[in-house]
């Protein structure tokens, strides 16, 4: 009984943590993809793994994480405002790609790795305040 408690209180939260980590598997795979097998410049890359995890990721919360029931004018201002701040989150995963690999010297797929986490984090406190308010 204690098991499905604390999954009823950290449902939202568990909900979460496993599509973000399916989004950022799918994010990592398609940045090896781009730079390893295609060559791609990292940032380029970076850009385009950017794009198809915005779009899964936009599904998987909407769907599996908030449960988001919106449509019409609210789905188009739900939508606008997940891309918005994943925007946001881009600039900030493009400048510490840039610190790590180009500053620091760090392997690409090292600082790819670091700068997700500091993405999820972020994009979880933006679709949990600004995005999917219920």
């Amino acid at each position: 009984m204690k098991i499905i408690e604390l999954y009823k209180k950290y449902k939202e939260v568990i909900h979460y943590l496993i599509s973000g980590g399916l989004t950022t598997v799918f994010n990592i795979v398609c940045y090896f993809v781009l730079t390893k097998i295609f060559g791609i410049d990292y940032m380029i890359s970076t850009v385009i793994d950017w794009i198809l995890t915005v779009l899964l990721a936009y599904i998987l919360n909407k769907v599996f994480v908030f449960y988001s029931k919106s449509n019409g004018k609210e789905l188009i201002k739900e939508i606008y405002e997940f891309f918005k701040y994943r925007i946001f989150t881009l600039v900030i995963e493009l400048g510490l790609m840039y610190l790590f690999v180009d500053i620091l010297f760090i392997n690409d797929m090292i600082s790819k790795i670091i700068v997700q986490i500091v993405v999820i984090i972020l994009n979880y406190v933006f679709s949990k305040l600004f995005i999917f308010k219920n």
